[in-house]
């Protein structure tokens, strides 16, 4: 992680932009979840979305009992 916010944003912002051409062989989908991660340290709007994605993934794994 980059320490200047900027870069941290611009690096962010870059991810999410390069994964929607994930077709492409070398950029990949995979790049959107990981701008977004590095988004999330900085706008709370992303971090509030990623906590929610956690708690419902952890709630779907769970077993029924």
């Amino acid at each position: 992680m980059p320490q200047s916010r900027g870069v941290r944003i611009g690096l962010g912002i870059a991810l999410c932009v390069l994964g929607l051409l994930g077709f492409l062989p070398v950029l990949g989908f995979w790049m959107i979840p990981l701008g977004l991660l590095v988004l999330s340290h900085e706008f709370h709007v992303v971090r509030r979305s990623r906590r929610r994605l956690i708690v419902w993934w952890e709630r779907r794994k769970r077993p029924l009992s």
